[in-house]
């Protein structure tokens, strides 16, 4: 390989590291506007009444995990505080907290 190739090869992989970054930091961008979106609705919604549909629009919450919530709703009945959605499997503190302004009984 020549030096010519090398060099091209060089510059090559440097475009492919810029256009890394820039897709990261336009992804990390879009991430804290939908955010901020989210949290200037401040839309509370009953983890008592509402389907699973309804709980995926829940930061952090996908298809399983609003699955999960209906059916222990199901089987233990309303949910008496907020903190009882932590005896869900896959809701810890962190999760809890994610979505604790976006709940309501």
């Amino acid at each position: 390989m020549g030096k010519r190739e090398i060099l091209v090869l060089v510059i090559l992989i440097a475009v492919l590291i810029a256009l890394n970054i820039v897709n990261y930091v336009k992804k990390e961008n879009l991430k804290k506007n939908y955010t901020v979106l989210i949290e200037e609705i401040k839309v509370q919604i009953s983890i008592n009444d509402v389907d699973a549909g309804e709980l995926e629009d829940l930061p952090g919450i996908g298809p399983s995990l609003a699955n999960r919530i209906v059916e222990y709703r199901n089987m233990h009945g309303r949910f008496e505080n907020l903190e009882n959605l932590k005896n869900v499997k896959g809701i810890g503190n962190k999760l809890f907290q994610k979505i604790l302004p976006f709940i309501k009984l």
